[in-house]
């Protein structure tokens, strides 16, 4: 629980938002899917985001490590950036999506973040860009809860692709 809280509220900008949130913990707390939750809570662990202490009352206490703090702070959405190699691996990435007009804003927004990112537009709803940044999808698509409507590939061929070189300079 304290993960969890933990993680929106270093999202969330605004403390008296922070407060609406603690205090619709405990009627979510039973609308979340717990199997999906303690997959979650398993993969945190095995790339150490996390770690588990045990409280005196026998009560076990998830613990954000060092490196999970610095991942929450690396994928702050406003301030996220992608890391730019000066030698290209020569492999394409593509995000595809079909989002559902009933969300809309969600979808506007994941757009208006790839552009940001640096993403060029193919054709309607697939974009490509020459960077790595399958972890930053990842949070963009977790972060606007459009997970079962996008997809992302890395490709190393792609019709036409001159035009594209010559504007990502690579």
């Amino acid at each position: 629980m304290t993960l969890v809280a933990g993680f929106i509220l270093s999202l969330n900008r605004s403390p008296n938002c922070s407060w609406k949130i603690i205090n619709q913990i405990p009627k979510e707390w039973k609308k979340i899917d717990r199997r999906y939750l303690y997959q979650m809570l398993k993969e945190f662990k095995q790339d150490r985001l996390i770690s588990y202490r045990e409280i005196s009352t026998g009560e076990i206490e998830i613990v954000i490590t060092e490196a999970g703090k610095k991942a929450v702070l690396r994928y702050d959405v406003d301030q996220m950036e992608l890391t730019i190699s000066k030698h290209w691996d020569k492999l394409w990435r593509l995000v595809f999506f079909d989002i559902p007009e009933k969300k809309r804003y969600q979808r506007d927004q994941f757009r208006d973040k790839l552009k940001e990112l640096g993403f060029i537009e193919l054709q309607h709803s697939v974009w490509v860009i020459p960077y790595p940044c399958k972890k930053e999808i990842d949070f963009l698509v977790e972060f606007f809860e459009i997970r079962n409507y996008t997809r992302f590939a890395e490709a190393t061929n792609l019709t036409n692709e001159t035009d594209l070189r010559l504007k990502f300079e690579v």
